[in-house]
């Protein structure tokens, strides 16, 4: 991995590199091989992870940070954490955004810090990852630059334009494309501002003495108060419950209570109508008797 890396770094020496704009010529080469045309230019973001073990974390996080700002001093820090993992000692993860042009000489100083005089600590991990946005970066500029022309034809249009008709449909297309426009600038400062500036991450980890934390003691016995504790919160739980569908009941009562009773109407109404439609049973009379 460390091999891989170090080629990275070899390319980026032998590129001419500014404000992440790669000519794409290696160093090196004989004078006869060199093409005469001029290469297309091309945008490239990278990103660099560094991950180290060293004595004293916070140090060399001082260190690394004084060194990244003095090189570059339009460097930023985008992030820095400090967790402590043990006695007086600190995982500590930083972020920079460096200059394109300044790269290099962030990664050959990461990529060797480790076996500087002085320094008690191992590379654990060195990952550099590369993004050719080229096609992106020049589409982009293409769309902006047919965007504004359309949006001229409409103004054009728009000055021309008596129907009112014609002026809403027009006013409409514009701001389409305007919007458009606004989009595409925005995507293309994004693509220069990565490809000006690289992200590159440090994670510095303490070297401990190997003597296990110790474990927190877990009781597994049985216990009543837990069981009541445990008891106490499933009942609350459950009267919450309740609470709440009673809070919701109430809530909708104010729809229920109609409905319920202009069913009971309908069904009374329903029942005194059929009553009163029904013919009346006929009475037999007894025979007489002589």
């Amino acid at each position: 991995m460390h091999q891989a890396a170090y080629g990275g770094a070899n390319n980026n020496a032998g590129n001419a590199t500014t404000n992440g704009l790669s000519t794409g010529n290696a160093a090196g080469g004989s004078s006869s091989s060199v093409k005469k045309d001029v290469a297309a230019p091309q945008y490239i973001i990278k990103t660099l992870k560094v991950s180290m073990q060293v004595a004293d974390t916070r140090k060399v996080a001082s260190a690394i940070q004084h060194w990244i700002s003095t090189t570059d001093p339009l460097s930023t820090s985008t992030g820095a954490d400090y967790s402590q993992t043990g006695n007086n000692a600190y995982t500590v993860t930083l972020s920079f955004s460096v200059q394109a042009s300044l790269y290099p000489n962030v990664y050959s100083y990461l990529r060797d810090y480790s076996t500087q005089s002085g320094v008690k600590g191992t590379l654990l991990g060195f990952t550099e990852s590369v993004q050719d946005v080229s096609s992106d970066y020049v589409d982009t500029q293409s769309r902006i630059t047919n965007y504004k022309g359309e949006q001229a034809r409409l103004i054009q249009l728009m000055n021309k334009a008596q129907a009112m008709s014609d002026v809403v449909t027009i006013e409409q297309k514009l701001t389409e494309v305007e919007g458009s426009i606004e989009t595409s600038e925005a995507h293309l400062k994004s693509l220069n501002s990565q490809v000006t500036f690289y992200t590159v991450s440090v994670n510095l980890q303490p070297i401990l003495d190997g003597t296990p934390a110790p474990r927190p003691s877990v009781d597994s016995g049985w216990s009543i108060g837990s069981i009541f504790s445990s008891a106490f919160a499933a009942s609350l739980g459950l009267g919450q419950a309740i609470l709440t569908f009673l809070i919701w009941l109430l809530a909708f009562s104010i729809y229920i209570v109609p409905v319920a009773i202009i069913v009971l109407l309908i069904r009374k109404f329903r029942t005194r109508i059929v009553t009163l439609l029904s013919p009346a049973p006929l009475l037999q009379t007894p025979p007489k008797t002589e």
